[in-house]
């Protein structure tokens, strides 16, 4: 892609009535982004010294501070390098109808990692992988990604590198590094220009910026970003998706097929499983005793493990979480209880709030429900239209596999329990005084749609039980036996993987 880039000169006096007016309307067009709930990703990438932060000044001169943010991607600290590599950009996600700009972004961070011998070949490719994976994501949910590549020469390059050495007031931003790179700057060329046509899709296209003059730069970005928006918020008026025009040919590329395990539908299981006060108490101890072993273990070798509950109300996912996290180090694991979306996790992309609630490497993440709602809850409830419900199939076994990736472990427990059992229980709840606050009218609401709700965790079960992320579903009319095969169930696995 690099390759077709012609350099150009522009005098500012030719170019200064268009930019004018772009300018003046940029204003226009922010305020358009934020009444259309739009929310925008503008990344600005390319060589060191092409200008990246000079461009982005003259960017958001004509935009609004409070709706904007500008974010510069360095070197990932010690705190992001205990998540899963792209954390700290689904961390950054913007609201809905606000701007995200990128110094730097999941490119050049994956370009230095490569380069600077950090990732090996495998890596990269499943960082390519992500990165096409989030922004078609996001795309889907409403985003606005705008990604603009500045190029300059390698002369062009050195230059510069000498005059930022040369003044005493910018002296600081090169070093020996940058030179060294300047002399490499074929290989980081090719580098570049593989990575670029590698992402280069409908959903995300590149937008190759000429930068070795710096009018001939902001002309271009301007023209792009105003045209880019102008074509979103026209879409989104006709409620149709924004695809963006291309410069270069598309790359080839298509969301990742997943090996599925063959599952049983709830129907077909036998839930006739107890046991005896006695067996209860023998195992309780000998599977609590052995999941602090394994803990420790974990975290010893930095294993993420993540643990996630759905299950029927009344099922008795509280007690077994409550069994299973008394078994560990309490310095070592967090219980994420998942209830309706707040305002903010409502207007960013679903995944957001699950992305941003991960624990570090080497300690548990246990989810009390979980990102499942998106296929179960949402549909019927009539919160998410069904269309964009079935898409969320291949984003959670996406999502599952770049946790997997990070080197996380991962159980998925569904409490089962049958329709007499959840009314016993129901019942209980209502003439026992110290219980009567875990029932509600939704409860009973929600078992008028039993069959469907049925219906519905029997798909999800059987599009979303892959090799890295397999459900377990947990006969649960007897407390103490699902308890039980929960404790045994990862202590199992866990075995097997630290083995």
């Amino acid at each position: 892609m690099l390759e077709s880039i012609e350099q150009k000169k522009t005098k500012k006096s030719e170019a200064a009535e268009s930019l004018a007016a772009m300018q003046a309307e940029l204003i226009d067009l922010a305020n358009a982004v934020k009444a259309a709930k739009i929310p925008v990703i503008i990344t600005i990438d390319g060589w060191a010294a092409a200008g990246k932060g000079s461009q982005i000044a003259k960017l958001i001169k004509y935009m609004d501070p409070r709706f904007y943010n500008v974010e510069p991607i360095r070197r990932p600290n010690d705190a992001e390098r205990r998540k899963p590599w792209m954390h700290r950009y689904w961390q950054r996600l913007p609201k809905q109808g606000e701007f995200l700009i990128l110094d730097g972004s999941w490119y050049s961070d994956t370009v230095k990692s490569r380069m600077g011998g950090v990732i090996g070949k495998d890596s990269y490719k499943r960082r390519v992988r992500d990165i096409n994976t989030l922004e078609r994501q996001l795309h889907d949910d409403g985003y606005l990604i705008i990604k603009l590549f500045l190029h300059i020469t390698q002369d062009e390059q050195k230059k510069r590198l000498k005059a930022l050495e040369a003044d005493k007031f910018t002296r600081w931003r090169v070093d020996a590094h940058d030179f060294e790179n300047n002399k490499r700057y074929d290989k980081i060329f090719a580098q570049f220009d593989k990575i670029l046509t590698a992402t280069n899709t409908s959903s995300a296209p590149w937008h190759i910026i000429p930068a070795n003059d710096g009018v001939t730069a902001q002309y271009r970005i301007m023209s792009i970003v105003t045209e880019a928006i102008k074509g979103a918020c026209a879409a989104k008026e006709k409620g149709v998706p924004y695809l963006q025009e291309a410069e270069q040919p598309l790359a080839d590329y298509a969301p990742e097929k997943f090996r599925l395990i063959s599952t049983k539908k709830l129907s077909k299981i036998n839930m006739q499983k107890e046991l005896t006060e006695e067996e209860y108490r023998s195992k309780l101890k000998k599977y609590q005793n052995r999941l602090f072993e394994l803990q420790n273990m974990c975290y010893q070798r930095k294993i993420p493990v993540i643990v996630a509950y759905e299950g029927w109300d009344a099922g008795g996912k509280g007690g077994n979480i409550k069994r299973v996290a008394s078994s560990l180090d309490p310095r070592g694991y967090e219980v994420k209880p998942i209830a309706a979306p707040e305002p903010s996790e409502l207007a960013r992309h679903y995944l957001w709030r699950f992305w941003t609630r991960l624990e570090n490497d080497g300690h548990f993440t246990i989810f009390d429900r979980t990102w499942y709602g998106r296929v179960m809850v949402e549909p019927i409830e009539k919160i998410t239209p069904q269309w964009r419900a079935d898409m969320a199939y291949q984003e959670i076994n996406e999502f599952e596999q770049q946790l997997s990736d990070w080197g996380a472990v991962i159980f998925k427990f569904w409490i089962n329990i049958d329709k007499d059992e959840q009314y016993r229980r129901f019942k209980e709840r209502e003439n026992t005084p110290s219980k009567q606050w875990k029932i509600t009218d939704e409860d009973w609401r929600n078992r008028e749609k039993w069959d469907e709700y049925e219906k519905a965790v029997d798909r999800m079960i059987k599009l979303t039980s892959t090799e890295t992320a397999p459900w377990t579903v947990i006969e649960g009319n007897d407390k103490k036996y699902a308890r039980i095969k929960a404790l045994k169930t990862i202590c199992d696995r866990l075995e097997k993987v630290l083995k």
